[in-house]
């Protein structure tokens, strides 16, 4: 079973720390431990002391703040390790623009491979191929629900992140009303997770808040402005909305600004890219569920580098998660966790 760290969320105030468990991934890859990034680095070799180091890291998009900062973290390991790093990604978080570069990878064959795809299934086959050359497959962020895949799994708790969504929203509603959510597209394993713990929680300890059915935005900020404003037309008693991306929060964002509800509809959302924090410290958004991608990085290459050179692999790594709000914007302590735009 995962290691658990404690949740310190108390009131909407608090600076939420949740259980660093793999929920948020379909399968675990059947490992039977995790780690935080210290304990992970802690079992990591010295510097140079990789024969096989020549790694790529595959993110979801190349233009999204959360995988910028997960490649700053990368590439500041992998000098501090010595290893070759190639970062490559699609322009969108999209299958059909993935597969192509998960293609050229079987063909050049890494050592290993840090890859968060963009479907829990749809890329298997070429993920299969993959790892079926020699090439260790390493999974940062999201993964495959095909538990024979990749060496280790690398993940915060999207369930634990989404149950800190809903207890947030729940209060600050008053414990009653109607909530919309807003999701990117289906398949993808961390923001599955986020809408699963947020609607068990919210059926759990709000049973007086009426969830909306999931709506899908195709990772576009404009159709989330859109379906946000819409839903404020067709339900007067609108009083929330749970944005579970980047993105998504973009839009929720606007959307709730130009029906003129702001401050009046809450929003939660999933990320803490510097366009979300400017919404949050204006009271247009009232929660950042921040990760750490600089720590997925870093935890990618250690683990990358050690499957490639037959060291022990952690099969299941949790990185932490933070309730940022206005209350705690300001403080030193969540700065780290908001996500860059360069390294």
């Amino acid at each position: 079973m995962s290691r658990k760290y404690p949740v310190r969320a108390v009131g909407l105030a608090a600076v939420a720390v949740v259980g660093l468990g793999l929920a948020a991934c379909s399968s675990s890859g059947g490992g039977s431990g995790s780690a935080s990034s210290s304990a992970s680095a802690k079992s990591s070799s010295a510097a140079g002391g990789f024969t096989k180091n020549n790694l790529e890291l595959i993110v979801g998009t190349k233009s999204d703040d959360f995988y910028i900062t997960m490649e700053c973290g990368a590439q500041a390991e992998a000098k501090k390790l010595g290893a070759k790093l190639t970062v490559n990604g699609p322009a969108d978080f999209s299958v059909s623009e993935q597969a192509p570069i998960l293609n050229s990878v079987a063909a050049s064959k890494p050592d290993a491979l840090m890859v968060a795809p963009t479907d829990a299934k749809a890329l298997d086959p070429e993920l299969n191929r993959i790892q079926t050359a020699g090439t260790k497959i390493i999974f940062v962020d999201t993964s495959s629900s095909d538990a024979s895949l990749g060496e280790s799994r690398i993940s915060t708790d999207n369930v634990g992140g989404g149950k800190v969504a809903a207890d947030n929203l729940g209060q600050q509603i008053g414990g009653k009303g109607t909530v919309a959510v807003i999701n990117v597209n289906p398949g993808i394993s961390t923001t599955d997770a986020r809408i699963q713990g947020f609607n068990a929680e919210m059926k759990a300890k709000y049973p007086n808040v009426k969830v909306l059915g999931v709506q899908y935005d195709n990772d576009s900020a404009a159709t989330a402005a859109s379906q946000v404003a819409s839903d404020i037309a067709a339900h007067p008693d609108l009083s929330g909305v749970f944005a579970t991306n980047v993105l998504s929060a973009q839009g929720a964002a606007t959307g709730v600004q130009h029906a003129g509800k702001t401050g009046k509809v809450k929003v939660a959302t999933f990320d803490a890219e510097p366009q979300q924090i400017t919404f949050l410290k204006s009271n247009t958004i009232q929660l950042a569920v921040a990760q750490d991608p600089y720590a997925e990085g870093q935890d990618a290459v250690q683990q990358a580098l050690n499957a490639a050179n037959g060291k022990t692999v952690t099969k299941a790594i949790g990185t932490p998660l933070t309730a940022i709000t206005q209350a705690n914007v300001n403080s030193a302590s969540v700065q780290k966790y908001i996500y860059k735009s360069s390294c």
